[in-house]
């Protein structure tokens, strides 16, 4: 699972998810991509089944970036536990994204192939999202 090997501080705010993404929003490294329609928290999980997803598909061809990464932490607390008594613990890292955001690149294989790749990759991420290429964006 993708998560932080250190982080300035433990436990974070949920923050708001307004707006349109401030960067990342082209397609740089690969041919084609992923891009989020809108915002949302997609988990460690969540990225990791869709790149499996992605790699399955295109047969270890090509070549994948994964531009987003889980670096916030979102607490729970434990089941059946009375209110108040602080906030719970860290139990999974989360991307924050917003609509505009290009969250995976591919490259090194045909349009058809990719964009069915990648497909199989939208349907395992909580936000909707579009295929895009190199050449145009939102």
């Amino acid at each position: 699972m993708l998560m932080p090997r250190k982080v300035k501080h433990r436990k974070t705010h949920r923050g708001r998810t307004k707006g349109p993404s401030k960067g990342g929003t082209e397609v740089v490294f690969g041919e084609y991509g992923i891009q989020a329609l809108e915002p949302g928290w997609v988990t460690a999980r969540q990225i990791e089944a869709a790149r499996i997803a992605m790699t399955r598909h295109i047969k270890r061809g090509g070549k994948v970036w994964i531009n987003i990464f889980p670096d916030k932490p979102v607490t729970e607390k434990p089941a059946e536990t009375r209110m108040g008594s602080g906030k719970g613990n860290p139990e999974r890292w989360v991307a924050v994204v917003k609509p505009g955001r290009v969250m995976f690149e591919l490259a090194g294989v045909g349009e058809p192939l990719a964009r069915e790749a990648l497909e199989r990759a939208i349907q395992k991420l909580p936000i909707k999202a579009k295929f895009v290429t190199r050449a145009e964006e939102l």
